[in-house]
Formats: C-alpha cells, structure tokens, sequence
C-alpha cells in the first residue's frame, strides 16, 4: 500500500504495533555497536533509575519507520526527518503501539509532516514527535519486479 501527496488528507491516520523482545534487543545492540549496560545487563540497569533493561531509543523510533514505509504514505516514501521526543521507557516484552497523523501537507514540495505518537501496553506516552517525509510520486504497491 502507498499514497502520494495528493492522496493524502489532513488527519489521515495509520498504526504500527510492535513488541520487544531479547532477541530484538541483543539484535540492535549487535548491528548499532551499542552496548551500553542500560540495554545488556540486568544487574547494571538496577542501578540506574529505570531499574530494569530498557529497549534502546533508537530501535524503538524505527516503529515509526515501519509505518511509514509500509503503511502510510507507504512503499517508496522518502524519511526526511524526525523530530524526537523519549517520554518514558521501553522496557522488554513491552508492546508499542504507534500511530501517525498527517498534520501537515506541502503538495508543491512534496512533502508531508506527520505526528507520531508511541504509547505502551499500559497507555502511555512512551516517544512523540514529528516525521517529515516525502510520499512516492506514484503508487508503487502495484507493481511487481
């Protein structure tokens, strides 16, 4: 599924979920190279004021690149920017679940400003922010290679 600029609405909504698992997290720490304790180690992430292992940020934010490049605009969209806000943490087993907005349209630019907001199984606000894009100039889940 993708949509163009003009396809596109105000207040066009899509949703992503996603649930963390160690795998996920051990997978990211090796591809990123970030193995803060915070991430890898049980004992260490008790001393810290989360008191647990926490999901790193980064992985977390690429739910919303998921979404965007799968859902809404979709296939062939563009990731300009990403204006991020870390709420509160994401703990292991946890499931986000993300929901975008188209909040803004440019059509003469070809861009598109959605919100994004991340909220936890519990209900809340784990990330918010923004995300520029730039949607296909045409719809290309129709076609095949």
């Amino acid at each position: 599924m993708s949509f163009t600029i003009d396809q596109l609405q105000l207040g066009q909504k899509e949703f992503f979920e996603q649930t963390y698992t160690e795998s996920d997290v051990l997978s990211f720490a090796e591809i990123s190279g970030d193995n803060n304790p915070v991430h890898m180690s049980e004992s260490a992430a008790q001393k810290t004021v989360f008191k647990h292992r926490v999901v790193h940020g980064a992985l977390v934010s690429s739910a919303i690149s998921a979404l965007l490049g799968a859902k809404m605009p979709g296939e062939g969209t563009i990731y300009l920017g990403q204006e991020t806000k870390f709420v509160a943490p994401v703990f292991i087993g946890d499931t986000v679940f993300v929901t975008c907005e188209v909040i803004e349209i440019i059509k003469r630019k070809n861009i598109a400003i959605l919100s994004c907001i991340l909220v936890n199984q519990h209900g809340k606000i784990v990330l918010e922010g923004k995300a520029t894009v730039m949607p296909p100039k045409i719809r290309l889940d129709k076609q095949t290679d």
